[in-house]
């Protein structure tokens, strides 16, 4: 549970912080605060650079994709969108993951695949729409409502590089890095990426200077996102994985738009539409009928498996 909390409270935390810092900016601090934090854990892995220099370009890509530009689209998206947007809009991934395994991974596409897409293409579509179809129809979109497909489809490839990796980060292949110490090394590549496209954005963004507030709130916002969204987030969620598998664990980052709301209510007054659960419902039944879940009924007696 406390995955799609955290990283709920980085989608309000982000809307909050707007025109404190610039967003790209503020997805810099944020990895370089998560790469100070975690060095007392992970500096170890530099002790064989060669292993890291064989699979550079692979981590390179994870770095740019997962922690570059994910999340710098994700703070830009939060410009001009509401949080419960951008988590709903985010939580259509595991929809552009089943397009991307079958485009650039040669995975079979099931006719309830289809379907489940349809679903939870809709769902986004009522979020983007704001409930009125007829916004599509002469194409206002939300900028941010944009940029977040943006993002959803830069962490589909990433999560599709995790789960097919080339043969040097594959079974006895793979070096034997913490949790912590792989962490560490996508962060590192991530801020190269992160670190061009904040000096593109200071050359481009007028008054950049002046987009600077640093203050107890900004610091403390800070400090949140990369502790709780960036550190602990990811750390539990490997753990809840290993426990109860990914098909389950993946049903639980869905519950991301619901604590979004709920933190919206509480900390920026911006309460759910009535298009906002309904676009849930279509998004959430789009994953269960992707997957083909079926409930799985034991006898009081059966032992429990991992």
């Amino acid at each position: 549970m406390l995955p799609p909390m955290l990283w709920a409270g980085n989608a309000v935390v982000g809307r909050m912080l707007v025109g404190s810092m610039p967003p790209v900016a503020m997805n810099v601090l944020r990895w370089s605060l998560v790469a100070i934090l975690l060095a007392p854990l992970a500096w170890r892995v530099l002790r064989d650079p060669a292993a890291i220099a064989r699979r550079w370009r692979h981590l390179a890509l994870l770095g740019a994709l997962g922690v570059g530009t994910y999340n710098a689209l994700q703070y830009l998206a939060l410009q001009t969108s509401s949080p419960i947007n951008v988590t709903l809009i985010g939580a259509s991934i595991p929809v552009w993951m089943m397009v991307v395994g079958r485009l650039c991974f040669g995975q079979p596409l099931l006719h309830r695949q289809v379907a489940g897409a349809v679903l939870s293409v809709a769902g986004v579509l009522l979020v983007m729409s704001q409930g009125q179809w007829a916004t599509l129809a002469r194409l206002r979109l939300v900028p941010g409502d944009l940029l977040m497909l943006l993002a959803s489809l830069a962490w589909a490839f990433y999560s599709w590089l995790l789960a097919k990796p080339p043969e040097l980060m594959r079974g006895d292949a793979r070096p034997g890095w913490s949790w912590a110490e792989f962490l560490w090394i996508q962060v590192g590549f991530g801020l190269m990426w992160a670190g061009l496209c904040a000096g593109v954005e200071a050359s481009l963004a007028p008054n950049w200077h002046d987009a600077w507030t640093l203050d107890a709130r900004t610091v403390s916002g800070l400090l949140f996102i990369a502790i709780g969204p960036s550190i602990l987030a990811y750390r539990c969620w490997g753990l809840g994985v290993q426990a109860v598998g990914p098909t389950v664990a993946g049903f639980f980052s869905n519950l991301t738009p619901v604590f979004a709301a709920l933190w919206s209510t509480l900390l920026l007054g911006q309460g759910p539409r009535w298009y906002h659960p309904l676009a849930l419902a279509l998004i959430a039944a789009g994953i269960v009928v992707s997957s083909g879940w079926r409930p799985r009924f034991r006898n009081a007696g059966a032992a429990h498996g991992g």
